[in-house]
């Protein structure tokens, strides 16, 4: 069950969601409560498991992703062993940068950063090595309209 979290707990969320490297003192004074108790909420917010972790955004195409695309997997049967098989199988192929198992005729989404097209068609013939797949679809992404970090409700 969520903990009830008050306003000061919901702004330091919105806060370090999109100011990270802030510091607890600058926080502090943003919220409007001194160190001590802005401390407290963020360690009680983090044991929690409302902030599960800080990290750095990076420029993939400068590291060498210049092409992204959504790949949509179908596997041949939903069984539990087949989806678990998938999901470790997949941890081996480190162009995957996220995984979504959904709802529909697709039963998973995958992000895929790769530098350029044969970069791309070796990562399609790794998936395609994996047992059960059915068929696999891929729309390459034109431009990243809007990319948000996720929103306190």
């Amino acid at each position: 069950m969520k903990a009830k979290l008050d306003s000061f707990d919901t702004r330091i969320l919105r806060i370090l969601t999109t100011q990270g490297r802030m510091t607890w003192r600058d926080l502090a004074d943003e919220i409007g409560l001194s160190l001590t108790p802005t401390l407290r909420r963020v360690r009680w917010l983090e044991s929690e498991g409302y902030i599960l972790g800080y990290g750095a955004r990076l420029d993939e195409a400068r590291l060498g992703g210049a092409l992204e695309a959504l790949v949509t997997v179908t596997l041949e049967r939903q069984s539990e062993e087949a989806l678990t098989l998938f999901e470790q199988a997949i941890g081996d192929v480190g162009e995957i940068t996220d995984c979504y198992q959904v709802t529909g005729q697709d039963d998973y989404v995958l992000r895929v950063v790769v530098s350029d097209l044969a970069h791309y068609q070796a990562t399609i013939m790794a998936l395609s090595r994996i047992p059960m797949l059915a068929r696999i679809n891929s729309s390459f992404v034109l431009k990243t309209v809007m990319r948000r970090s996720t929103q306190v409700l």
